[in-house]
């Protein structure tokens, strides 16, 4: 295993992504959920705390950056199936090792860095948050965990799946259920159905979810 080529090969994945279409999917989706969620329902819903809604709302959005990076590993493995790109890489210096890891480093850095834009974001409309080193770290293991596991997810998803449009509705439908069935937008509560109150407590999200606001 060869660190440098690693490191070409996670440039190679970050470059690729950064495209304007990627962004926006990856800060701007989230950020509108900050945004109209957190000052639309305000008024909505009983605050418990000082900041309301908005402050609950925060670190889900934070977490929500994990798998949205995470979506990001099986694109890169399906579109280089798709267009021949990995047998070129492993033709070349670059074994299957290298390959995984440095779309699953690129995956790590895409979420890392989403959560911090997201927590910058944060910072600006609630006006100020208390954080501090502890906090910090617990962030970043939450975000390391579960960019990590989503990740790899997407990855052996993408494996398998041969059509474009299945493997784009499969994304789809995963990202959709873990957003909406974890504590992201709304708390625990025993008045929801069964069905939600198990999915809740299951998906990794509401992990991630879970360490981010106990910062």
């Amino acid at each position: 295993m060869n660190p440098e080529n690693i490191g070409r090969l996670i440039y190679r994945n970050l470059r690729v992504n950064t495209d304007p279409a990627t962004l926006v999917v990856l800060l701007g989706l989230p950020t509108m959920y900050l945004v109209f969620f957190g000052f639309g329902y305000q008024s909505l819903i009983t605050a418990t705390h000082s900041h309301g809604y908005l402050f609950f709302l925060a670190p889900g959005i934070m977490a929500t950056q994990t798998i949205m990076a995470g979506s990001l590993s099986g694109g890169i493995l399906w579109l280089d199936k798709r267009l021949h790109m990995l047998a070129q890489l492993l033709m070349g210096p670059f074994t299957r090792l290298e390959y995984l890891l440095g779309i699953i480093f690129a995956t790590v850095i895409y979420a890392l860095a989403g959560s911090f834009i997201m927590l910058a974001v944060a910072y600006v409309m609630i006006g100020g948050v208390a954080l501090d080193l502890g906090g910090l770290g617990l962030i970043v293991c939450a975000t390391l965990l579960g960019s990590l596991i989503f990740g790899s997810i997407m990855l052996i998803i993408s494996v398998f799946v041969k059509s474009n449009n299945t493997y784009n509705s499969i994304q789809i439908f995963i990202i959709f259920v873990l957003n909406f069935a974890s504590t992201v937008f709304y708390p625990y509560s025993p008045s929801l159905p069964l069905v939600l109150m198990w999915l809740e407590m299951a998906s990794t999200l509401q992990l991630v979810f879970l360490t981010s606001i106990a910062c």
